[in-house]
This record gives C-alpha cells, sequence and structure tokens, in this order.
C-alpha cells in the first residue's frame, strides 16, 4: 500500500487501489502507520498545527422555540460545509476522507477541505495531488486566462455561477441555483421552518429572504433586510459570500454560514463607534478625489459569540470578526455590519498571540500586549472596510472589478491599515478611553507574526505580508540581535499614513499593474521573517484553532 500511495496516479485510480487495499487483510498497527505517514508531503508534526477549542455558548437566555430554530440553522449550515466541499475539491469528500485510519490525519484533511494545506501557499500535503487550481472549482482547471479573456458569454463574471464547457466545449456560466438546485433547496426550506420559529420579527424575515435567496442567486432584498436587525439575539451569516476561494479572478464567491449568538452588554461599548465613519472618511491622509464617497452611517458594530462554522468560514484559519454585505450597493446605502466573533478571538489571543509574543517581542513592550487591544484592532479593521472608495475614479468599474484577482488581498491591507489610523484618531479625540496607543500598535506587530503564519497565497498572507515589509523598509520597527521586535512609535505613525495613502490612490486609480507589482515586491515571506517563523514552530505554538462544534456540543441534541 505505501507503494501505491508514493506513485503519482490518477485521482480514480488512487482510490481504486486504496479500495483493494481495504479489502486486503488488516494490517498490523505498525503497518499502517508507516502507509499514511508514507502518504504524506509533511511532517507528522504539521498535523499539530491547530489547537482545538470547544465551541460553546450561553444559550440559557433563549426560548424553546430558538433552540429548535438553531438546530434547524446548523442543518442548514451543514448543506452549504457540503456545497463548499463541491465548491473546494474536484473529488468526493466521502471517499477522500474515507481512505485515511489515522484520526489526525483525517482531521487535518477535514480542516483543509481537501488535500492542499491552506496555510502552507495550498501546497499538496498528500501524494498523488497536483498544485491546486487557483480557480478551484469555479472554472474548467484546462481553461487558460486568455481562453477566459477572449470567450463571450452571459454571467462571465458573475459571483453566484460556475464556468464550465457546453457540449460545444465553449465557455458558459451556470447559475448556483441551478448547478446545486437539490441541495439550496433543501436548505432554502430549513431556514423557512426557523423564520417560523423565530421569536424576532426581523429575524424571520430576513430568513424567508434569505431562503428565497439560495434558490434565486437575488442576494440583494435579504442584504438589505440584514442591515435592518437590531435587536435579534440569534445570528445568521449564510450563502455565497466571499471572493477569496477564487484565486483566479476573485470574482466567484464561496458557500460558507456562521451561526452566532448576540452579546448585548459587549456590543452596547461598540455601538458608539460607527457614527464617526462620515467624519474618519473626510479626514483619511489622502487628497479629497479618493474619499469623496461618504459611507453608510447607520451601520452597526456588535459582538457575539459564534457556535457553529460552516464551508468557506471553517477552511484552514478560522474567521474572527466580519464585515458584510459586499455589495458595494448595499455599502453606499446602508454601510455594513461588523460582527466581532469574541469567543474565537479570546480562544486565539489566549492560545497563539500571548506565546508568540513571548518569543517575538521585545520583553519591554510586552505589557502592551492586550486583549482590548487585540479587539479592538480586530474590530477596526472590518470598520475600515467601510472607508476608502468603492468605485474608480474615472467611474468606469468598481474597485474590485478594476484590480481583479489582487483586489481582495488589497482589500484586506487597506482595512488593517485604516483600522490603525481609526484607532489613532478615536484616542485622540478621546472617544477611545481603554489603552494606549503604544498598546494597539505593539498588539498589532504581534498579529501580524499570528496572521503571516497562515502563508502567504491567501488575500490576508499578501496583505499581511505586504503591510510587515512595508514597516522594514521605512523602520517602523526595530529588531534586535536576539530576534526580538520592537515598535519604534513614531516611525509607525508616519507608517501608517503613507502606506494609507499607497493603497488608497492604487485602489481609487484601479492600478491593476501597480497592485500586482507590490504583490510582487512586498507579498512574500523573506529569509529572515521565515527564520523567525521557526521559532515559533520550535516552541510548538498552534498556527489556528479548530473547532469542537455541533448540536451535541450545544446541549441541542
Amino acid at each position: 500500500m505505501a507503494n501505491i500511495l508514493n506513485r503519482k496516479l490518477p485521482l480514480s485510480a488512487l482510490f481504486s487501489a486504496l479500495l483493494l487495499a481495504a479489502c486486503s487483510p488488516p494490517n498490523s498497527p505498525e503497518t499502517t502507520t508507516t502507509a499514511v505517514t508514507e502518504q504524506l508531503l509533511i511532517e507528522d508534526s504539521r498535523l499539530s498545527i491547530y489547537h482545538p477549542v470547544p465551541l460553546t455558548a450561553d444559550l440559557s437566555h433563549l426560548s424553546d422555540n430558538q433552540h429548535r430554530m438553531l438546530g434547524l440553522l446548523i442543518d442548514a449550515s451543514k448543506i452549504m460545509d457540503d456545497l463548499f466541499w463541491k465548491q473546494a475539491f474536484y473529488g468526493d469528500k466521502a471517499s477522500f476522507l474515507n481512505q485515511f485510519e489515522q484520526p489526525d490525519v483525517r482531521r487535518f484533511a477535514t480542516i483543509n477541505y481537501g488535500p492542499w494545506d491552506r496555510l502552507n501557499g495550498d501546497k499538496p500535503y498528500l501524494s498523488g495531488y497536483n498544485d491546486k487550481f487557483p480557480g478551484a472549482e469555479f472554472y474548467p482547471q484546462d481553461m487558460t486566462k486568455s481562453e477566459f479573456a477572449t470567450a463571450e458569454f452571459a454571467n462571465k463574471d458573475g459571483l453566484y455561477s460556475v464556468v464550465e464547457r457546453n457540449t460545444q466545449g465553449e465557455l458558459t456560466a451556470v447559475p448556483y441555483a441551478e448547478k446545486y438546485a437539490d441541495e439550496l433547496t433543501k436548505a432554502a426550506s430549513l431556514l423557512k421552518q426557523a423564520a417560523k420559529l423565530a421569536d424576532n420579527e426581523a429575524f424571520a424575515e430576513y430568513l424567508e429572504l434569505r431562503a428565497d435567496a439560495l434558490v434565486t442567486d437575488n442576494y440583494y432584498p435579504s442584504d438589505m433586510a440584514w442591515m435592518d436587525m437590531k435587536t435579534n439575539p440569534v445570528e445568521l451569516v449564510i450563502g455565497p459570500i466571499e471572493t477569496y476561494e477564487d484565486q483566479l479572478y476573485g470574482y466567484r464567491a464561496a458557500f460558507e454560514s456562521y451561526v452566532l449568538i448576540k452579546d448585548m452588554a459587549w456590543s452596547e461599548r461598540l455601538a458608539k463607534y460607527a457614527q464617526f465613519l462620515p467624519e474618519l472618511q473626510r479626514g483619511l491622509p489622502i487628497a479629497d478625489a479618493y474619499k469623496q464617497e461618504t459611507p453608510g452611517s447607520d451601520a452597526d458594530l456588535n459582538a457575539y459569540d459564534v457556535i457553529y462554522y460552516a464551508g468557506h468560514a471553517n477552511a484552514g484559519s478560522k474567521t474572527i470578526a466580519i464585515n458584510l454585505p459586499n455589495d458595494e450597493r448595499v455599502q453606499l446605502a446602508k454601510g455594513t455590519r461588523r460582527l466581532q466573533l469574541k469567543n474565537a478571538m479570546q480562544a486565539k489571543f489566549e492560545h497563539i498571540l500571548q506565546p508568540i509574543a513571548e518569543v517575538l517581542i521585545a520583553p519591554e513592550q510586552r505589557k502592551h500586549i492586550t486583549f482590548d487591544a487585540f479587539f479592538a484592532n480586530t474590530m477596526f479593521h472590518e470598520v475600515a472596510h467601510g472607508l476608502g472608495i468603492k468605485n474608480t475614479l474615472d467611474g468606469s468599474s468598481t474597485v474590485r472589478a478594476a484590480l481583479k484577482e489582487h483586489a481582495s488581498a488589497l482589500e484586506e491591507g487597506k482595512a488593517d491599515i485604516l483600522g490603525l489610523y481609526m484607532v489613532q484618531s478615536l484616542l485622540e479625540k478621546g472617544e477611545i478611553t481603554e489603552g494606549t496607543l503604544e498598546d494597539y500598535y505593539v498588539t498589532f506587530m504581534a498579529g501580524i507574526f499570528r496572521s503571516v503564519r497562515f502563508g502567504a497565497s491567501s488575500a490576508h498572507g499578501k496583505a499581511n505580508m505586504i503591510r510587515f515589509n512595508y514597516f522594514a523598509t521605512v523602520g517602523a520597527f526595530d529588531r534586535d540581535e536576539n530576534g526580538l521586535y520592537s515598535v519604534n512609535m513614531d516611525k509607525m505613525s508616519a507608517a501608517v499614513s503613507s502606506l494609507s495613502e499607497l493603497i488608497l490612490t492604487l485602489q481609487g486609480n484601479g492600478d491593476y499593474d501597480g497592485v500586482a507589482k507590490l504583490v510582487a515586491d512586498k507579498g512574500l515571506i523573506k529569509p529572515q521573517l521565515e527564520a523567525d517563523l521557526e521559532r515559533l514552530k520550535a516552541a510548538s505554538i498552534p498556527v489556528d484553532i479548530v473547532f469542537e462544534q455541533g448540536k451535541g456540543q450545544l446541549g441541542l441534541e
């Protein structure tokens, strides 16, 4: 079996070989371990880079109807999870996962939704698989960019469609509502059942509209309704949402879901910040032409405990904050909603960020690593998505369309750096009263080391590296002879302004070539940083978390 697994077989042949091997007499424990180990292209230690965290929350304040409703929302989320498998991996999910006899290998495969290591540049971690196709399963794998550029067909860059070949071999787009009709019809039915159990009228209306969206691909009405929800204690984010999985063009959205419980006390602390968005937009460190748009002023900030992740949200690194909707029409009309996932954030702070600071941050600055600063930096990252510009200055397109596959990376970089700008501005105004600017800067620096361990292949990873390498160029931090980092406060403040101006200029100009050059020059992990990250690995600090989740975990079964 070990020799079979090491040959570069087609996927179907590999599964056939595995099936034949499974019919053979049972292997001894030593033989089984050897076979799986030889199948892996990574060290066994990499299988433990995710720290397990039970995903729970206090549900005692919810009604019996709401408890039953949560079960339905989780069932609908599981459908999103299965649909994301189809978007991310060309093989059969069950056949792929059932080949693994070792629980830790199966768990790693489940976390990555396929044979590619999401926190290692999407490199294969199993023999028998080629590099991941940048277009995932959104496009034919034999399609070239030049073919796509010259092809003419409807819904070519549609968020909610898959590009396939018709019977003549021509490219065509198939809507999600058609491609995944059976699954989406079932999910929509579950949402409609849940709506009947919802004690909150606005949430019930949203569930009805979201159910309709799943089977029509028209998400605008439900996005608008979602923006109007203010008092619902249970929250659901579901559907095809983010485009990060499409690394070929960044056009197509992946299925995902979050089921959340609102933390009323923390949400009250955050409510005041959204009102400052128009003022902060006017104060951006850039020429007026690049800040002429006015962000919606009724956007809100809230804190939640998340109780279920599914699909893209659950793949590889786990999201700790959400800024939605992505539809520019909704953003300009109503702003966005920012959801801070407090329990997931706390887990990452305790198990990852604090241990990283002990290894890489200079001792005299470690006292500035605080959860309040980590929470605020994450929150203002999401708020900052609402700042800047959504359409190019010449009016020819949206920024997202102009920058294509680089749009997500630059947008994440913008949100990071403008988040720091917002913190600095609100501290100066006395609106933030917790901590000092040094707390936020040093915690942000430690946060870069946490995030950059996700690799430089994703949008967030590229954004992290652009920011780190830019800071290094302008002297925003020092690294001493012992490999310990400290923030230079004055130079960091200047770097925040200059990098903000650079990113906003590239976005407003729709400068695809300029962004491509920035990513190529600074969006990579350089040798010295690679060596420092190895120190974190040697200290056995987890890279991210994985959730033990489900209805059983919550006592809903």
